[in-house]
C-alpha cells in the first residue's frame, strides 16, 4: 500500500517523512491526466520539470524550455492532482539575469501555476536571489550537484562530484542555500558519499535522483520510469514498458481501421425522417 497520509501533501507532511525516516517519493509529470494517475498511486511530490522540453516539445535539451508553456502545464498537473505537492522548474534564464524578474517569474508559477514550490539549478553564488525569493514568501528547492542547465558548459550531460574539489563545492552550495531560506534541496547525479556528506551539513528534507538511496526523497523522470525513452540514464531502472504497450496499441489501432472493425457502439437516429 503507498505509504502517503490522508490529506494534501506539504511542506510539513515532508518535513514529518524526513524527521522519522520514512522516504517519500517524486516524479516528473507535465499533464493532468498523468498527475492524475500518479497522484492514486501514491506518489507524494509531482515535479514540472524542464524536461519537459525534451519529453513533451521533442528537444535535445532543457534549456530550450520556455517559461510561459511551463507555468500552463504546472497549472495543469496541479488540477490533475490537486492533493499532491507541485514543485515547478524554473527555467533557463528565468532568474539566472535580475533578481527582481527572478522573483517575479517565481511568483507567476505560484499564482497563474498554482505551484507548491519552485525549482532553481543553483550554485552558492545564486544565495542573494534565492534570499530574495525567500523573502517574498516564495517556497524554493535548491538543485545541486549536476545542474543540466549548464550542460553546454561541460559539453554535455554528466555526474558531479567526483572529486574531493568538486564534493567540497557542491556541499559549499547546499550550504548556502539552506542559509538563503530553501525549503527543500534536491541533489542530481553525484555519489551516494557526497549525499551523505550534504545531509550531515543541512537539516532540509533532500530529494536524490542518481545520488544513492540515504536521500530522504527520490526523484526520477516518469518517462525513464515507464519505459518511454530509448536511452535512460544510467541510475533510472524501469518499473514498466509503456513505450512498448503504446507501439502494440496503436498497431492494433491501424488494423482494425484496415479491417473496419473500429470497435465500440455506433449513435442511432432520434426519431423517424420527413412524414
Amino acid at each position: 500500500m503507498p505509504s502517503r497520509p490522508d490529506g494534501p501533501v506539504t511542506l510539513r507532511t515532508l518535513r514529518k517523512m524526513a524527521r522519522e525516516g520514512v522516504p517519500f517519493a517524486c516524479l516528473t509529470a507535465y499533464d493532468a491526466t498523468t498527475a492524475r494517475w500518479l497522484e492514486r498511486a501514491g506518489v507524494h511530490v509531482l515535479l514540472v520539470g524542464d524536461t519537459a522540453a525534451e519529453m513533451v516539445l521533442g528537444f535535445n535539451r532543457t534549456i530550450d524550455m520556455p517559461l510561459d508553456v511551463l507555468v500552463a502545464l504546472t497549472a495543469g498537473v496541479k488540477r490533475g492532482a490537486p492533493e499532491t505537492m507541485v514543485m515547478a522548474d524554473m527555467p533557463f534564464m528565468s532568474y539566472q539575469a535580475d533578481e527582481n524578474v527572478a522573483v517575479m517569474n517565481a511568483a507567476r508559477f505560484l499564482t497563474q501555476g498554482q505551484a507548491d514550490v519552485v525549482k532553481v539549478e543553483a550554485d552558492a553564488s545564486f544565495e542573494a536571489v534565492v534570499a530574495k525569493m525567500c523573502r517574498a514568501g516564495i517556497p524554493v528547492c535548491g538543485h545541486v550537484g549536476s545542474r543540466p542547465q549548464r550542460a553546454a558548459i561541460a559539453g554535455g550531460y554528466g555526474a558531479a562530484g567526483r572529486t574531493d574539489d568538486e564534493a567540497a563545492s557542491i556541499i559549499r552550495d547546499a550550504v548556502a542555500m539552506e542559509r538563503a531560506g530553501c525549503v527543500l534541496l534536491l541533489v542530481e547525479a553525484v555519489p551516494p558519499e557526497v549525499t551523505q556528506r550534504i545531509m550531515q551539513a543541512t537539516t532540509l528534507p533532500l530529494i536524490g535522483i542518481g545520488a544513492g538511496s540515504a536521500c530522504h526523497g527520490q526523484v526520477l523522470v516518469f518517462q525513464d520510469l515507464v519505459g518511454m525513452t530509448d536511452a535512460p540514464p544510467r541510475f533510472a531502472a524501469r518499473a514498466a514498458e509503456l513505450g512498448q504497450a503504446i507501439r502494440t496499441a496503436g498497431e492494433e489501432w491501424v488494423k482494425r481501421v484496415r479491417e473496419r472493425r473500429i470497435g465500440g457502439e455506433t449513435y442511432t437516429m432520434r426519431g423517424s425522417q420527413g412524414g
